[in-house]
C-alpha cells in the first residue's frame, strides 16, 4: 500500500491516520448500532427518471432480469459482475456493514478521440451494494404473502411437487443501494458523487405468464423501482412510489437538491449500514472523510409503495408498503427467483453503459455518427446517447448508455481500468483509481459483528451474450470474456488501510494488489452455473452465470468475530 511518513503517525493514501480513522469507525457504529439495538450507545436528465424506465431505455441502473428480454421482447440485460458474502448464522441475510473508499478520476480529463484518461463515469453508471427484500406484489405472484427476516422464504427446488419448489417462492424485489460518479450527463452533481436506494419489482405471475394490467406497462414498466436519494434528515425528495414518479411531470424523485442530498468527494471513505427496522430496511452512511451523515427507510412515511398486480384492471394502482429483507442468511439459495444473478448479499459494479458517439439526434436519442469505438460503423446498441447539455461544469464528450451488445465500449479496454495494464505511468495519470471496500459484517442474534464465512464471485456474462451464440440452455458457446471484449474487469483484494483488508475492481495489476484471484475472468469467475428458474407451473434450468465459490473468506474484516465462532 502506498503510504507517506508525517510527523506524529504513519498516514493512509487518503492523508487519514490509521488510528483516527478506526476511532472514527469505531464512533461512526456506535450510532449506526443505535438503530439495531437501543441499549447500545436541473438542466440534466434525472439520475433515474419515472415512469418505464426499465423498459424503455435499457437502463443500467435496473436489475438484470434473468429472461433477458422486456414485456416488448426488447433485450434488457446489464453486465454486472459481483462479488457475493455468505454466511449461514442469522443476521447474515439482513444487516451488512461495510466500509468503501469512493475512487477518484484520473488526472487528465477524457477526450472524445478516445485519447484522454478514463473518468469513472465512462466504466460504470453505477456501482452498489444488494439485498433481496420482500414485495407480496412482486413475481412470483403465487401468494400475496411474504413474511420478511426469515429462511422461510428460501424456495429454490425445481421440482413442481416439492413444498419448497421455487414456483411458490414468495415475492420479491432486489434493493441495490447505488452510488453515481459526477462528471457527466447522467451524474448527480458535476464534481461530487450522490446515493440513492432502488427496490427493483417485477410485475409478472410466472405461473400463468400474466403481466400487469396494461396501464401499469405503459406507466411503470414490467420491472418497476422504487427510488430515493439518500438524504442528510433521512426523508425523501418526493415519494419513492414508480407510479407517483410516472406522473411526475417535474420528476422530483430523481433530480437531486444538494440542499437535501448527502455528497461524496472522490477519495471519501464511508462507513455504510443496511439493515432492518420496524419503519422498514434502512441504509445509514457515515461519511468518515468529512463527519457528515445521511439515511434512506423503505417506509410508508417516505413514499415507498408496491404496483398492485392486478391484470384485469383498467387503471394502474399503488399501495402504500414497508419494504423488509427477504431472508435471515446468505447463500446460494438466497436468490430474487426472477433475476439473472443469483445473489442477494453482494457488492456489484454496473459495467458496459459507455460508448463514443460524434453526433446524435437529440439528447437520449440515437447516434447518428460513430464514434472510436465503432470503426465500422454504426450498430445496434448506439442508442439513448448524451452530450454534456452544453454544461460548461461536464466533461465534453458526446456517448451512448444503451447495454453493449458487442462489447466494444470504453469498460471492455484494458486500458480503461486501473491495473488493466502493466503500465504504471498510464495508471497514475489516465486511469481513475478503483472502487475500493471491506467485506461486509453483519449483525448476529446477539448484537455481535461477525465476518461471512465464504465468497463467491459472479458474472452475468451469460445472460447478457446474446443468443445465439450463447445457448441459455446448454451452455454451448457462452464465453468468459464474453465474445468482443478486450477486457473483463475482476476483483483483488489490497490493504485498505493499515492492516484491514479490502477489495477492489480492475485489473489484475493494481498497485498494492494481495491476491488477483489468477488475474483473469477465466480464473475468477469460475464455470458457467446451471440454476432453476420458474417457468410456468414447471421450472427450467438455464445458463445466467459465471460463479466460482470460495470454502473461506479470504478478505475478513479485522472489526468482527468469525462467523464460526460458537454462539452463546
Amino acid at each position: 500500500m502506498e503510504s507517506e511518513h508525517v510527523k506524529g503517525g504513519r498516514r493512509t493514501r487518503l492523508g487519514i491516520n490509521p488510528a483516527r480513522l478506526c476511532a472514527a469507525f469505531a464512533v461512526g457504529l456506535a450510532m449506526l448500532l443505535l438503530f439495531v439495538n437501543p441499549s447500545w450507545a436541473q438542466t440534466r436528465q434525472p439520475v433515474f427518471p419515472g415512469g418505464s424506465f426499465c423498459d424503455d431505455v435499457n437502463s443500467g441502473l435496473c436489475t438484470d432480469l434473468a429472461s433477458g428480454v422486456n414485456y416488448e421482447g426488447q433485450y434488457s440485460g446489464h453486465d454486472e459482475p459481483a462479488v457475493v458474502f455468505y454466511s449461514d448464522k442469522p443476521g447474515s441475510g439482513n444487516s451488512s456493514l461495510y466500509l468503501i473508499r469512493i475512487p477518484k478520476d484520473a488526472p487528465v480529463k477524457p477526450k472524445q478521440d478516445g485519447t484522454g484518461g478514463t473518468w469513472n463515469f465512462q466504466l460504470h453508471p453505477a456501482f452498489w451494494f444488494s439485498m433481496a427484500i420482500c414485495d407480496s406484489q412482486s413475481d412470483p405472484n403465487f401468494t400475496n404473502v411474504c413474511n420478511p427476516d426469515t429462511d422461510a422464504n428460501i424456495f429454490d427446488n425445481p421440482d413442481p411437487t416439492a413444498p419448497d419448489f421455487i414456483g411458490k417462492h414468495p415475492g420479491v424485489s432486489l434493493m441495490e443501494f447505488q452510488f453515481y460518479p459526477p462528471g457527466w450527463s447522467n451524474d448527480c452533481f458535476a464534481t461530487t458523487w450522490c446515493s440513492a436506494m432502488t427496490i427493483d419489482s417485477l410485475s409478472a405471475k410466472e405461473s400463468t405468464g400474466q403481466l400487469n394490467n396494461n396501464d401499469c406497462l405503459s406507466k411503470v414498466g414490467e420491472e418497476y423501482v422504487n427510488f430515493a436519494f439518500l438524504t442528510f434528515n433521512g426523508k425523501t425528495q418526493a415519494a419513492a412510489d414508480p407510479l407517483a414518479r410516472a406522473l411526475d411531470p417535474n420528476q422530483t424523485a430523481g433530480i437531486p437538491d444538494p440542499a437535501q442530498v448527502l455528497q461524496y468527494n472522490p477519495g471519501d471513505v464511508l462507513l455504510v449500514f443496511l439493515h432492518d427496522t420496524p419503519d422498514g430496511f434502512r441504509v445509514d452512511v457515515v461519511d468518515l472523510t468529512t463527519g457528515q451523515r445521511g439515511s434512506m427507510t423503505a417506509s410508508i412515511a417516505n413514499g415507498f409503495a408496491q404496483i398492485n398486480f392486478d391484470p384485469s384492471a383498467s387503471v394502474c394502482s399503488s399501495n402504500p408498503y414497508a419494504f423488509h429483507p427477504m431472508y435471515s442468511t446468505s447463500s446460494e439459495h438466497t436468490r430474487v427467483v426472477w433475476a439473472a444473478h443469483t445473489l442477494s448479499i453482494a457488492f456489484s459494479d454496473e459495467i458496459g453503459h459507455f460508448e463514443f458517439c460524434d453526433a446524435i439526434a437529440f439528447e437520449g436519442g440515437p447516434c447518428t455518427l460513430a464514434g472510436i469505438n465503432d470503426p465500422g460503423g454504426l450498430d445496434r446498441d448506439d442508442r439513448f446517447c448524451f452530450d454534456n447539455f452544453g454544461d460548461p461544469t461536464l466533461i465534453p464528450v458526446t456517448a451512448c448508455l444503451t447495454t453493449e451488445r458487442d462489447f466494444d465500449g470504453v469498460p471492455y479496454l484494458a486500458n480503461s481500468w486501473p491495473g488493466g495494464t502493466k503500465d504504471r505511468e498510464a495508471d497514475e495519470d489516465l486511469r481513475p483509481q478503483p472502487v475500493q471496500f471491506t467485506s461486509p459484517l453483519f449483525v448476529d442474534k446477539h448484537g455481535h459483528l461477525r465476518n461471512y464465512k465464504r465468497v463467491a464471485f459472479e458474472a452475468d456474462i451469460p445472460a447478457i451474450t446474446s443468443n445465439p451464440p450463447c445457448s441459455h440452455r446448454t451452455g454451448v458457446g457462452c464465453t468468459n470474456p464474453p465474445p468482443g471484449a478486450q477486457f473483463y474487469p475482476i476483483y483483488s483484494t489490497t490493504e485498505f488501510f493499515d492492516g484491514v483488508c479490502g477489495w477492489q475492481l480492475g485489473g489484475g495489476n493494481i498497485k498494492g494488489t494481495i491476491n488477483n484471484f489468477g488475474g483473469t475472468s477465466t480464473a475468477e469467475y469460475g464455470p458457467l452455473l446451471f440454476s432453476p428458474y420458474i417457468n410456468g407451473t414447471g421450472s427450467i434450468t438455464l445458463v445466467e452465470n459465471n460463479r466460482q465459490i470460495l470454502n473461506h473468506n479470504p478478505c475478513k474484516s479485522g472489526f468482527g468475530e468469525d462467523d464460526d465462532h460458537e454462539d452463546d
